[in-house]
């Protein structure tokens, strides 16, 4: 049970890390409002992608955005260069619950790993988002898939919320300026719940 609870804590750490890497490399490509062109999208029939790329529209909430580049073909599963996620990790990292359901209605990979070897359901389980945790449960991902540090999703909630409050602290601390909170009490609460739905 140390190893397990060990694992579980030195999981949540790197994945906190990677999530930082992933927020500034998304708070980059916002803030200098680039349009990517090229290989990224591949357009369908008369569908024209919006200006706005895939992820800084997923970051600013922009869904219509996002439904538009889906129709229009762009590769929902290609992941960011410098943290190895997916659209749809970050949807869920940036707690977008309608746009993580229109990327996994429009068919994008639950099982995909970030660079750390997190999927979807390792971010919807730490940051505690019951809707996308059962959303994902719903669609199928895989509850037994091991990040880098060998933590299954529901592995990464199984540590006492009392050693893990500085890490959501610090994350809270470092993800405000971009706009994202997080809600101290409902991670308390919910984590036995997610826990529990990933049994």
């Amino acid at each position: 049970m140390k190893t397990l609870k060990r694992n579980s804590v030195k999981a949540v750490v790197n994945f906190s890390l990677i999530l930082l890497v992933l927020l500034s490399a998304c708070a980059n490509s916002g803030s200098n409002n680039k349009v990517h062109s090229g290989n990224d999208t591949e357009v369908k029939s008369g569908v024209e992608k919006p200006k706005v790329d895939l992820h800084t529209a997923i970051m600013s909430g922009n869904l219509e955005a996002v439904k538009q580049h889906i129709e229009a073909g762009t590769d929902i599963n290609k992941k960011d260069q410098m943290s190895g996620s997916t659209p749809l990790i970050a949807a869920i990292s940036f707690n977008k619950t309608a746009i993580a359901k229109a990327l996994i209605d429009a068919g994008a990979d639950l099982n995909l790993k970030n660079n750390e070897g997190s999927t979807a359901l390792h971010a919807a389980a730490f940051f505690c988002h019951l809707e996308i945790v059962q959303m994902l449960i719903d669609a199928k991902a895989d509850k037994t898939l091991k990040n880098n540090y060998g933590a299954t999703a529901r592995e990464s909630v199984l540590a006492p919320f009392a050693d893990m409050k500085p890490i959501y602290q610090m994350m809270q601390q470092q993800l405000e300026p971009l706009g994202i909170t997080i809600d101290l009490e409902e991670v308390e609460k919910n984590r036995p719940v997610v826990a529990m739905m990933l049994q």
